[in-house]
């Protein structure tokens, strides 16, 4: 047997792990079934001239014993049934007769929401029989143009006229040609092969010209239950990385909450089992609720209080007028806040943590304006680890006359389009008109107000809040209406701290979740070209993989 054959069964399930890998193992099966890898001759039969087409796809070399044919020597190709809008019909009626259409092609025949046509409008030769294959031949969707599926039973109606209808000649074996119709071979000849094929229409001598390697009627038969078995040991893979996920994902769940019971680095290990199908986007999520929840960290004595409201106005007004900003208005108290926090923290609407403003871009047409030291940031500059400075910068006039200066610290958020991107400036900067900012007050952490702004709750109030126009926008008030939880400031910075230290372990595994994914690919995709390219492998037709 050939190694790579060997090695492909050995790791048979171990290669499919997912069900895109067992979706390219299926096609591998159908692409080797075709071209005589279950053969044991040795495969030295090119396709000849007569069959070639420049603009075809590369064809493989096949058994000696096997004839390269084209579709009109092996079947029949039928074309579907016309009528008039006004003769269709959503239910059956005596007289009339249903009809597939291209949306009831899948892997096999769907026989639901069929139309209904006047029986006078089907030929005898377009009633549906057992080992049929019906094609989709036009649709406005590309990837639907060329999908098949045979019939496994008589059928009293036919298919309309976007459809085709393949019925063999008698020269080949009917399941042998309803795997064909669902191999690389077809599926690759018909998306490259031809002017109009694989893009919306798929004409009658498409399919004659098909070229099919054919082997005796005996070999098909031992290649269809060949086939057949391999099939049915990918459904059971199907089947059972299904229960898979489903087990995995209640343990997952479990140990989530016993991480979100007690968030320590011990119990976030629980989580990073290879088993469970919880993503690094879900941790991350996690935490950050964790931690404005106040339950990453524990207060201590030294910690101090949470200082008043007036206080905070006060230090914000002053900040403000520092900044040449107005002073912040009053905001409308939140009835209902979103989740329970510590009784020590505090509840405060985002507009008294500091001073707002929303960003501006100077005029185009003023060249003083712009080329200067200072970088201007757009929405498309705000990244989740960092902000990108290198991009257009201005002058000081630019910044200070058609702009607007956030010092470094400033919480700067998108509000118009991709609403609650965010990140903390490094130093001063300009921004946008898409941009709101914040720059805290001396009691806030502008790290710990990130992950305030970034938690789903804040994030989900933002949408809500902003105006369902064609484009989001979130205006500077409601933005800061929302309210954030609010630790003492040693608290928040102990809470950034742990919030690093747990994301820091999420990224490292990612990173190897990425390279296990990445080495699964690999060793696949290895296995898969030196099967598709090896030219003399020998397996016995009969054999049963282990």
């Amino acid at each position: 047997m050939n190694a790579a054959i060997d090695t492909f069964f050995a790791k048979f399930e171990e290669l499919a792990d997912d069900a895109e890998a067992l979706s390219q193992i299926r096609s591998l099966i159908l692409r080797q079934a075709f071209s005589g890898v279950f053969s044991n001759e040795p495969r030295t039969k090119a396709i000849p001239e007569l069959l070639h087409r420049e603009d075809a796809p590369q064809q493989p070399l096949i058994p000696q014993s096997w004839d390269w044919t084209s579709g009109e020597q092996v079947f029949d190709v039928i074309r579907g049934v016309s009528y008039k809008k006004h003769e269709a019909r959503d239910n059956d009626a005596t007289g009339y007769l249903p009809l597939l259409r291209a949306n009831n092609i899948g892997t096999t025949l769907s026989y639901d929401g069929l139309v209904f046509v006047p029986s006078a409008n089907v030929r005898p030769e377009q009633l549906i029989r057992q080992g049929d294959i019906i094609i989709a031949m036009s649709s406005g969707s590309k990837k639907l143009v060329g999908k098949a599926a045979p019939a496994l039973a008589d059928f009293n109606g036919a298919f309309e006229a976007f459809c085709g209808l393949v019925r063999s000649a008698g020269a080949v074996h009917n399941p042998f040609l309803a795997w064909y119709f669902k191999s690389p071979h077809y599926t690759e000849f018909i998306t490259t092969a031809g002017k109009g094929i694989g893009i919306n229409n798929l004409k009658k001598g498409d399919l004659l010209s098909l070229p099919i390697p054919l082997p005796p009627l005996t070999e098909q038969k031992r290649i269809v239950a060949k086939v057949d078995a391999l099939m049915a040991q990918c459904d059971r893979l199907e089947a059972q990385l299904r229960e898979r996920d489903t087990r995995q994902a209640d343990l997952a769940r479990a140990a989530l909450a016993r991480f979100s019971e007690a968030p320590t680095p011990e119990n976030l290990d629980l989580i990073f089992h290879d088993s469970f199908t919880l993503t690094p986007a879900d941790l991350r999520k996690t935490i950050l609720t964790l931690a404005v929840q106040g339950k990453l960290d524990h207060p201590t004595t030294d910690d101090g209080d949470v200082p008043s409201l007036s206080d905070f106005r006060n230090a914000s007004t002053k900040l403000a007028l520092s900044l040449g900003l107005r002073a912040p208005k009053d905001q409308p108290k939140e009835t209902e806040p979103p989740f329970e926090i510590p009784a020590h923290w505090r509840w405060m609407p985002l507009a008294e943590l500091g001073a707002a403003q929303t960003g501006t871009t100077p005029s185009k047409n003023d060249k003083n304006a712009f080329g200067g030291d200072i970088p201007f940031i757009k929405p498309a500059d705000i990244l989740p680890n960092t902000i990108n400075y290198s991009n257009e910068s201005l002058t000081r006039y630019g910044a200070e006359s058609g702009s607007r200066l956030a010092p470094a610290g400033t919480l700067l958020m998108v509000c118009i389009g991709t609403i609650g991107k965010c990140n903390v400036t490094d130093f001063e900067c300009a921004f946008n008109q898409q941009i709101n900012s914040l720059s805290p007050v001396q009691w806030i952490d502008s790290r710990y107000l990130l992950i305030a702004v970034r938690e789903s709750n804040f994030q989900e109030a933002a949408w809500r809040k902003s105006s369902s126009t064609t484009i989001a926008i979130l205006n500077k008030g409601k933005w800061l209406s929302i309210p954030v939880p609010i630790p003492p400031l040693a608290e928040q910075r102990r809470i950034v701290a742990k919030v690093d230290q747990l994301m820091a372990l999420v990224d490292k595994w990612e990173a190897c979740l990425e390279q296990s994914r990445t080495t699964a690919t690999r060793l696949l995709d290895a296995l898969v070209a030196e099967l598709t390219n090896a030219q003399n492998p020998s397996l016995d037709p009969l054999e049963t993989p282990a």
